[in-house]
């Protein structure tokens, strides 16, 4: 007979909530969801107010099975998922699918995974709330209205298989103009002088002209009025300054953080941060609040305290800036600030450190710095002056702790600031000797590139989405085949710089290397086309206003100020008109083919488009005497901007590169991306080789390093079954028969096995088990905004890709 039966959300969070409850208590895990809206049309019934009709999920019937049978017996039923709407609607679904009269059921909450927080929230128990399941119902019912109406316009008038989604396609449209204001980015040069200076017992000074010339003329100019004069310090100037640490983390702001500091991806900080609360370790990380509780101020000052001296504390509180953020949860924090190691492995105890040393830092004393600004005269330009300025720390106060990194800047470790360095004693009218007096050529760049966790910021700067859909909505993006996260290399280009040598400027021409990305969000064609479809017939889904809006209305719900039925019906009536409007749009409109111009020598129409595999560009008509011949674009192309040259260039694959042992070695791009073609066998060329450069020996060489990792890697083989052999893997060595990997038994040599023996254990090796079977392993599922639902049934499926053999001037799409 079970007393009290207690349902959270995972098995990781069941184990440790289970440590701190009586024998009296039983902890279940729901595994996420139970149930949710079927794949089909019937899920949202329009006509009746928005009614959502729900169906448990057949991987959890067994599940809805055992938990049906535990309530039936228990005296008291307690749903602890977690303390948000998505965790709201989590319990309100296990109420109503296991039947559970509310006489024996209770609600309890809790932001931390402690023992004091667990049994509070048992004193302290509440009833569902059903504003804050009514907000996740709407956000639920919205996005399928959205997806399931849109997304089928897009295949029949784009490309099938595309998806549309109420945020999804809001953070396309971000990255998609970030890439357009890059490309149309004008780069212009400007000359910065910067001198050196002997200071004095072996110190340096370096002082810069704080106005920049636009021509090198007018560099030089200045650099020849420098010859023979004399420098001397005109004055110091010293003011004290002080800086204030950052609040402890919320979801976006960890992510950010994350990112710049250890280089995780936003899915990945998330991943690693539920483990640690699912352990107790830190507070709930899905929260756009910067506050500490009374308890946690407590400890941070204590924890401060011990390690640093009662000077490094000072408790204070911060206001969180979003209007939405619900003030009354925590921002992220470790349960216990004096517990230093509290990771299961190294990405975990990173996290951990980053996420205390922030929260204590918060809680720490102002930096103090004493700001130095020296201004030197030149002899030979009266009133113009070049200067210096240094910072020196005069107290660490947090600095001592933890420093804010900041986007595209290179990474600083903890305890370091970005101050710059302090100057060297100075005087007023000390005497300077020049040691170098240089004009560099610099160029302006264009806007960074978004990161995953700087698209994340934006995305919260304008108020789309909330802390548990930026996790998701990046992922989405990148799964669809919108945006990939990519690392590029850069470009060289050439830049003066001019030195004053004597009385004489020189000049010298040097290469720098620019441009270069890492880990950045580029869109692809797809997403370009799309975005422009969506803009100009669909506005109000990718309308950045109107996205905010609906994220307040959402919020309005769950306080209990709209219902949720008119809110649906407001918007789901004009949406539904311009789904009705996008019926009659002429495909020919889109940006998916475009005209680049003719070849020079036969006079062939070429045309880039957007096939089911990507875009390409295609070289004659498909209706001419002669076959077209076709090649994909190359990273960083995009069909509205490859020029004529560029497309011509491309045709040059394949190319023969050489020949070896009697064949030929062709070089071409395919689906999967550059190789080598030889005796009908492809070996693909690694990141660094290029098909249109590659020799014939980089050739020879891809080849016998292939074959030997091939020969070392087989054990045996049978000429008269094929289909059958002993392989060494990763884990040791294997028996392949056909799709089938097939164990050795213990004892027996790889190398003495016989086909029949092999043969025999295949045959006693059972196949694996589809997916979603009843043996999978069961996930919990995270906590998703599917603001991209798209009908199962419906959606046309693409024939499976082949990775082994990709055929030369194939047609990337049928047109």
């Amino acid at each position: 007979m079970v007393k009290n039966l207690v349902i959270v959300e995972s098995p990781a969070k069941a184990k440790t909530i289970e440590g701190y409850l009586g024998q009296d208590f039983v902890v279940k895990s729901s595994y996420g969801h139970v149930r949710d809206l079927p794949k089909d049309n019937n899920a949202v019934d329009i006509a009746n107010g928005f009614k959502p009709t729900y169906v448990v999920s057949s991987d959890k019937k067994e599940l809805i099975a055992q938990l049906k049978k535990l309530a039936k017996e228990a005296e008291m039923v307690w749903l602890a998922s977690d303390d948000d709407r998505e965790g709201e609607a989590i319990s309100w679904h296990l109420a109503e699918t296991l039947n559970l009269s509310q006489a024996k059921t209770k609600r309890i909450v809790f932001r931390e995974i402690t023992k004091s927080a667990i049994l509070n929230a048992i004193a302290t128990p509440r009833e569902i709330d059903l504003n804050l399941v009514n907000a996740q119902q709407a956000r639920r019912v919205l996005d399928r209205l959205v997806g399931f109406e849109l997304s089928p316009v897009l295949w029949k008038k784009v490309k099938a298989g595309l998806s549309a989604g109420r945020v999804q396609s809001v953070a396309v449209r971000l990255v998609v103009e970030r890439e357009r204001e890059i490309s149309q980015h004008k780069s212009s040069s400007a000359y910065r002088v910067v001198a050196r200076f002997d200071a004095g017992r072996g110190a340096v000074l370096e002082a810069e002209l704080p106005t920049r010339f636009k021509t090198r003329e007018e560099a030089e100019g200045f650099l020849a009025r420098c010859a023979g004069a004399s420098y001397s310090i005109e004055s110091l100037d010293k003011k004290p300054g002080k800086r204030s640490p950052a609040p402890p983390f919320t979801t976006s702001t960890l992510q950010q953080e994350a990112s710049r500091k250890l280089g995780f991806s936003v899915a990945q900080t998330m991943s690693v941060a539920q483990k640690l609360y699912e352990a107790g370790k830190i507070s709930y990380m899905r929260t756009d609040s910067v506050n500490l509780s009374e308890e946690a101020l407590a400890g941070a000052r204590a924890s401060i305290t011990a390690a640093y001296g009662a000077e490094y504390a000072h408790t204070r509180t911060f206001k969180t800036k979003s209007s939405s953020a619900q003030e009354a949860h925590e921002a992220i924090r470790p349960t216990d600030f004096s517990l230093v190691k509290a990771g299961a492995d190294s990405q975990e105890q990173r996290l951990y450190d980053l996420i205390r040393k922030r929260a204590m830092a918060s809680q720490m004393a102002e930096a103090t710095v004493e700001r130095t600004t020296a201004t030197i005269g030149i002899s030979t330009q009266p009133g113009v002056v070049l200067s210096a300025t240094g910072e020196v720390i005069t107290f660490e106060g947090f600095l001592k702790v933890y420093s804010e990194s900041k986007d595209d800047e290179d990474e600083q470790q903890d305890g370091e600031s970005s101050f710059s360095r302090g100057l060297p004693p100075l005087t007023v009218g000390q005497g300077l000797p020049l040691q170098r007096l240089s004009a560099t050529e610099r160029f302006t760049s264009p806007p960074a590139r978004y990161t995953e966790a700087s698209l994340v910021k934006k995305l919260e700067e304008m108020g789309i989405g909330r802390p548990s859909t930026y996790a998701p909505t990046i992922s989405t993006i990148q799964k669809r085949g919108y945006v990939e996260k990519d690392t590029r290399e850069g470009k060289e280009r050439k830049f003066h710089v001019l030195t004053l040598e004597g009385s004489e400027v020189q000049t010298e021409v040097k290469t720098e290397n620019y441009g270069a990305e890492k880990a950045k969000m580029f869109p692809t064609d797809t997403a370009m086309v799309v975005n422009d479809f969506l803009v100009e017939h669909f506005p109000v889904i990718v309308d950045y206003q109107f996205t905010a809006k609906v994220e307040d209305e959402f919020d309005q719900i769950a306080n209990g100020h709209e219902d949720w039925g008119q809110m649906l019906a407001g918007f789901y009536g004009t949406f539904h008109e311009t789904i009705e409007r996008g019926q009659d749009i002429e495909r020919s409109t889109l940006g998916s083919t475009r005209e680049i111009g003719v070849h020079p020598e036969t006079g062939e129409k070429i045309i880039a488009r957007l096939g089911r595999f990507g875009p390409y560009v295609q070289l004659g008509e498909a209706e001419g005497e002669t076959k077209p011949a076709y090649a994909n674009l190359r990273k960083g192309q995009f069909i509205e901007s490859i020029t004529l040259e560029e497309a011509l260039d491309l045709f040059k694959l394949p190319r023969v590169v050489g020949e070896f042992e009697g064949k030929d070695m062709t070089a071409a791009l395919g689906r999967f991306g550059p190789y080598i073609r030889h005796d009908s066998k492809f070996y693909s060329l690694t990141k660094e080789q290029d098909p249109h450069t590659i020799t014939a020996e980089e050739g020879v060489a891809l080849i016998e390093a292939k074959r030997k990792a091939e020969a070392e890697r087989l054990i045996k083989a049978f000429p008269e079954n094929p289909d059958v052999q002993v392989l060494n893997g990763r884990f040791g060595p294997y028996i392949v028969c056909g799709k089938k990997n097939v164990k050795i038994p213990k004892g027996e040599e790889p190398a003495g096995l016989t086909l029949e023996r092999c043969l025999e254990l295949a045959a006693a090796t059972p196949d694996k088990p589809a997916k979603g079977g009843r043996f999978a392993k069961k996930a919990e599922p995270a906590k998703a905004e599917k603001d991209s639902d798209t009908p199962a049934k419906k959606k046309p499926t693409a024939k499976k890709a082949t990775a082994k053999k990709p055929a030369a001037k194939k047609a990337p799409a049928k047109k």
